[in-house]
């Protein structure tokens, strides 16, 4: 396969799962009034996932906090992927699977969002995150791709993009950040 063959497979992969992102119009306004209720409460959203779900976590609580399109108030948002001493030392005294968790554990209060993010809805820390979460009374939220995987059971809404290749799913994802972004600076 040529070059220019596979960026036409790729672009045609890309907009045959966008079009089919509509039927998720209902459940991303839903979200979007939870992360609004939630601020509005004086809650917080905490995000995670691993990889580029990670960056992804990042690039969402930076525009909640910042600014997405318009002038306002910073937002309270938390990229759980982003403090490596954390991280590493939970990961060392209690496995990879709980660096999320733990967090969770620590940070989390019943009026908070807890969102996370990964392409299958079966990683691990993500998935003991929103259990953790669950547990502590909060509204979780997946971003997944596939079939949702483990997220399904777990989630309060969980967001399925319409696609199993992991590309195509984190490009969805990070639209859909920006949807939720713009509706929550709607308010």
């Amino acid at each position: 396969m040529t070059s220019s063959e596979n960026l036409q497979n790729a672009i045609a992969e890309h907009q045959a799962m966008f079009a089919k992102l509509g039927d998720l119009i209902p459940q991303i306004s839903l979200v979007a009034e939870e992360l609004k209720a939630c601020i509005k409460r004086g809650g917080k959203i905490l995000i995670m996932g691993n990889g580029g779900s990670a960056a992804d976590s990042q690039h969402i609580a930076a525009e909640i906090v910042g600014r997405f399109k318009k002038e306002r108030r910073g937002l309270a948002a938390i990229a759980l992927t982003t403090d490596t001493s954390i991280i590493t030392s939970v990961g060392n005294d209690y496995g990879y699977d709980y660096i999320f968790a733990r967090q969770i554990e620590a940070l989390c209060r019943p009026e908070d969002v807890v969102i996370g993010i990964t392409t299958s809805g079966n990683s691990k820390n993500v998935v003991a995150a929103i259990e953790e979460a669950n547990k502590l009374g909060a509204t979780t939220i997946g971003l997944t791709g596939g079939t949702g995987g483990k997220m399904n059971a777990l989630c309060k809404y969980n967001l399925v993009m319409p696609s199993s290749e992991t590309a195509r799913v984190q490009e969805a994802h990070i639209f859909v950040g920006h949807c939720l972004c713009d509706l929550l600076e709607s308010e």
